[in-house]
């Protein structure tokens, strides 16, 4: 791309050797050349540089030892002081690129170019032909034939006549500005673990909580292109770095810049519990992002995908299905239809705009996902879900971070549907953040939660983004909407541990607590949990142990609408409700390879679903609590207790760090071991294995 870029310069730009339609009243002028006629100028010009080069330039060994033959181009500038300014080589080998900028910062400075008599910046391309060949006038100029209307055109048309080469000499090599940009930095535990120190040192004024992260303020802890070029391998050919370094597509000028990436996830597998061959993926899209200005982000992907996974997950995607003919819904996807006999077909769309008008504030607006929490789970608000539109304002100042996020949802069951049509609900979602010191922050979080009653659409009461609505509920009736409260803590013990907890209440009763009976009533949940980085003194070893527990019945609500969920997905954590689990995760990364494991043990308690027991017993959130299974001595993993294990190991090769593109082998072991074997949930011992190559740009949760 960068050949095609130069090319697209040489052709359109101000050109040694081609014709240039001359919008300066004065060529950069050589001391030699001062003495020369206006019109000679050009000429002159293009003579002393090719002398100065062809006197100077020492061409290297590599090329004499190797009989190169070829040539060395050079886009650059002369600036308004009249210095030059190499601004991009495209040469073979880099001994040719570190002796032109040696050259190049030899040359005097000289009167750089005027227009209307002021001085201005004139960007050049300059062939160097290995071997060297002396320069002459006739092999430096050619003449400019003068166009035959030209002196019937007004000055105003005239200029107008140059402004299509004029945006075309604007563009310079593309100089990573995403990773100073306003855009989100696509969330993967993964990826972010490689810098989750750096924003956690002792002392830092970092928010850690919400995410996903944008660029700018990640810059400020991690130098992200740094680390990129760390990475960089040394390759000559314009599809080896596009391969291995660079983006598809990448073009930046003055005002502007954007990349194009196509995405992939091939995959392939076996899992021992199916009664098919194998499991695939196959998944292509594309990926574009850019910034208008210094204020204005966006970003937009598109993926057609169609697959077969694990047993255990295509029979999960098929029981939270929609309403309509389609089979599955594909867990952090979306609805998939069928695709040929026991696979399916899921196309996604994700894209947001990014918008900061002040340094304090950043405004977001797209279909996407969001995270609150510091650790592998969110009780409050996790990104397991499908995409959703969504509106969200970042405010930072002082020690302060105060994220306000405003969802449309969709209940796309078959009880809630309207006349065919799926229910929309509204959710807010408040989160602040607050540095108390240098070690220690605490975040107050709160979620509404609304349906389109009496036709009253998004509820503008909602855009209130002052933290802690329950006022606002009760003012709007007690049916108007369900909130949730909570509270989290992170400790940074030093600069390599910290400890991070959440608890969320969903209702809460003080007489109940104090009756000692367990009340059905006392609907919260917590997490607690620890990382340990550069672990025993190993450099790039996360260490990470959690433990989450969420009493029965919470996220749920007495009308039928009001779940925290979306496309039935659980909006926190992925499990729902009813369950206890533990959690130990170790991820490692050197150069480009990297490797994961994870340890999951966990109880949930599930319905039996019988004609004998059709009682709610507080895991299933989408169930009201009218038919709950008790009012007193509600436990965690009450009904159907389900014991369940899952390991999963994956390592692989980042293939391409620009694009997070990866080679990867997978390995999953999953013992889901139910007290009753029911249509629902039964007892299954899984082993999945697969090998592929994917695009890294979200979160895929395989662990229920």
């Amino acid at each position: 791309m960068k050949q095609f870029f130069l090319f697209i310069c040489i052709v359109f730009s101000a050109n040694l050797f081609s014709q240039d339609i001359d919008t300066y009243e004065k060529y950069p002028v050589f001391p030699n050349c001062e003495s020369q006629d206006i019109n000679n100028l050009k000429a002159c010009f293009n003579f002393e540089l090719a002398q100065f080069v062809y006197n100077n330039f020492k061409v290297p060994e590599i090329s004499e030892d190797e009989n190169y033959k070829g040539d060395v181009s050079v886009l650059f500038e002369v600036d308004k002081e009249g210095d030059f300014k190499v601004l991009y080589v495209d040469a073979v080998y880099k001994e040719f690129k570190n002796e032109v900028n040696r050259i190049f910062n030899d040359l005097p400075k000289i009167k750089p170019a005027t227009y209307n008599g002021k001085p201005t910046f004139k960007q050049f391309t300059y062939i160097l032909k290995i071997p060297l060949e002396e320069p002459t006038l006739e092999n430096t100029s050619k003449s400019e034939p003068e166009s035959d209307n030209q002196d019937k055109l007004t000055d105003l048309e005239l200029a107008a006549k140059k402004e299509f080469d004029s945006v075309t000499k604007s563009s310079v090599p593309y100089q990573d500005l995403e990773y100073t940009s306003q855009l989100n930095i696509p969330f993967t535990h993964q990826l972010y673990s490689r810098f989750d120190r750096s924003l956690n040192l002792v002392g830092t004024n970092s928010h850690t909580a919400a995410k996903p992260y944008i660029y700018e303020d990640v810059s400020k802890y991690y130098d992200l292109k740094k680390a990129k070029d760390d990475l960089k391998k040394e390759v000559s050919s314009k599809w080896s770095q596009k391969l291995w370094n660079e983006h598809l597509v990448q073009l930046q000028s003055k005002n502007y810049w954007f990349t194009i990436d196509p995405v992939f996830d091939l995959q392939v597998g076996k899992d021992t519990d199916a009664d098919f061959n194998t499991t695939f993926n196959n998944t292509r899209g594309i990926y574009v992002q850019g910034g208008l200005g210094k204020k204005f982000s966006f970003s937009a992907s598109v993926f057609e995908s169609q697959g077969r996974f694990a047993q255990y997950f295509n029979q999960y995607a098929e029981s939270i299905r929609a309403f309509g003919p389609d089979p599955a819904i594909i867990p952090g996807r979306g609805i998939a239809k069928r695709f040929k006999d026991d696979a399916y077909d899921y196309p996604v769309a994700e894209a947001y705009l990014s918008y900061t008008p002040v340094d304090f504030l950043n405004i977001q607006f797209g279909h996407g996902k969001n995270f609150i929490g510091d650790g592998y789970r969110s009780l409050f608000q996790s990104d397991v879900t499908s995409p959703y539109p969504f509106l969200k304002l970042n405010t930072n100042f002082w020690k302060i971070k105060y994220t306000n996020t405003w969802m449309w949802l969709k209940d796309v069951r078959p009880e809630v549907t309207e006349d065919g049509a799926f229910l929309t609900k509204y959710m807010a979602n408040h989160y602040l953040s607050w540095n108390v010191s240098k070690r220690f922050n605490l975040g107050l979080f709160e979620s509404v939660l609304w349906t389109n009653s009496n036709d009253r659409g998004f509820d503008i009461n909602y855009l209130n983004p002052i933290i802690f609505f329950r006022a606002i509920e009760f003012e709007t009736g007690q049916g108007a909407g369900n909130a949730i409260v909570g509270a989290s803590a992170k400790y940074k013990w030093n600069d390599n541990v910290n400890l991070y907890g959440q608890f969320i209440l969903d209702e809460f009763s003080l007489s109940d607590i104090r009756a000692g009976e367990k009340s059905w009533k006392n609907k919260f949940g917590y997490q607690i949990g620890a990382k340990y980085y550069n672990a025993f003194k190993v450099k790039n070893l996360l260490l990470q142990l959690e433990y989450n527990r969420v009493r029965p019945f919470t996220y749920s609500h007495n009308t039928i609408v009001l779940n925290y969920a979306h496309n039935n997905q659980s909006m926190a954590h992925l499990w729902g409700a009813n369950f206890s689990e533990a959690i130990a995760i170790a991820r490692y990364h050197k150069g480009r390879w990297f490797g994961d494991a994870k340890l999951i043990f966990g109880k949930r308690g599930f319905d039996f679903n019988t004609d004998d027991d059709n009682l709610n017993y507080g895991g299933d959130i989408f169930r009201t609590e009218n038919d709950r299974n008790g009012d007193t001595g509600i436990t965690v993993g009450q009904g159907n207790t389900t014991n369940i294990f899952h390991g999963e190991f994956q390592g692989g090769y980042v293939v391409n760090p620009a694009t997070n593109l990866k080679l990867f082998a997978y390995l999953a072991f999953r013992d889901f071991n139910p007290q009753a074997n029911t249509a629902s949930t039964f007892d299954t011992n899984t082993v999945w294995f697969s090998v592929g190559l994917r695009t890294d740009l979200f979160n895929w949760y395989f662990d229920f």
